[in-house]
């Protein structure tokens, strides 16, 4: 599904005209930066972007390719959780900014970035903190009911709970393991980070709806990446999505049906995921070193 369909940045005689109006009032006077004008001003960007059902933009750090998908987002008035590097030029550029549609977009859409990641991985760490605490609690608790100490007789209906507890802790047939797992929620501190991360995508993407998606490789393992490139080939071939999406991993630049902005050709073109230089230097490492394996 394609909700964008085009998008354009302000052209350098846009910008110049918005900052050096007619007037001859320099808007400029009451500010240290003009971000994000001029960011591109050195690069020629097409006059429209198209977007298929998976659009990257590829490029090296500094290259502006997080800006670009915030500048997407805040002209599409795209929910996000995390902020981001903006200056009271922000609404002004985004403005000055025109896209068209070829579906209305879903209020479920949304924009991930690595922040978000980071967070759901902290998040995930403050739990086990919690988990464990908890688990000491349920370990004494076991050992206090198998002592055979406990009244095991029902006094009501609200004592039904503590009488399963203990005819649980003094059944021989469940360990002290069966036991916590019976009465603890999943420990989640079994996922890796990665894992942890891998499930906030999961978690966060939705059927039929429009995902922004910041360098999503950030905290995956290599195999991650790919277990997140087929979930995403998955989410556009079966449940209605499109994605746009800043990355230099060559697992996430081989989407299938990927349309790619190659950021750092001047002029912007599009490229094969094969034919850009952060890939190259992947296969000319792997040449090199072949003889290793």
């Amino acid at each position: 599904m394609i909700y964008l369909d085009t998008f354009s940045f302000p052209t350098n005689e846009e910008e110049f005209a918005y900052l050096f109006p007619k007037t001859g009032k320099n808007v400029l006077t009451c500010y240290t930066s003009k971000y994000p004008f001029g960011l591109f001003s050195e690069r020629k960007f097409p006059d429209t972007f198209e977007f298929g059902e998976i659009t990257i933009f590829c490029g090296n750090n500094g290259s502006g390719k997080s800006t670009i998908l915030n500048v997407i987002a805040e002209k599409l008035k795209i929910k996000r959780d995390s902020p981001y590097n903006r200056t009271d030029f922000f609404d002004d550029y985004a403005e000055l900014c025109k896209f068209t549609l070829e579906e209305r977009i879903s209020p479920d859409s949304r924009v991930i970035t690595s922040d978000d990641v980071f967070e759901r991985v902290l998040d995930i760490r403050r739990i086990n903190s919690g988990i464990d605490t908890k688990r000491d609690s349920i370990i004494n608790e076991w050992v206090e009911l198998r002592s055979g100490g406990t009244d095991t007789r029902l006094h009501g209906i609200d004592d039904y709970d503590r009488w399963k507890q203990v005819r649980e802790a003094r059944d021989k047939t469940i360990s002290q393991s069966q036991y916590i797992r019976s009465r603890l929620m999943r420990n989640v501190s079994e996922r890796s980070n990665g894992e942890s991360a891998l499930s906030l995508f999961v978690d966060a993407i939705h059927d039929n709806a429009l995902y922004i998606l910041d360098e999503p490789e950030n905290s995956l393992s290599p195999g991650n990446q790919l277990e997140l490139k087929y979930f995403l080939e998955d989410s556009v071939r079966h449940h209605g999505c499109q994605f746009i999406i800043s990355t230099h991993s060559p697992f996430l630049l081989s989407l299938k049906s990927a349309r790619i902005y190659d950021i750092d050709s001047n002029p912007v073109k599009i490229s094969k995921w094969t034919q850009l230089p952060c890939v190259r230097v992947y296969k000319e490492f792997f040449d090199e070193n072949s003889f290793r394996f």
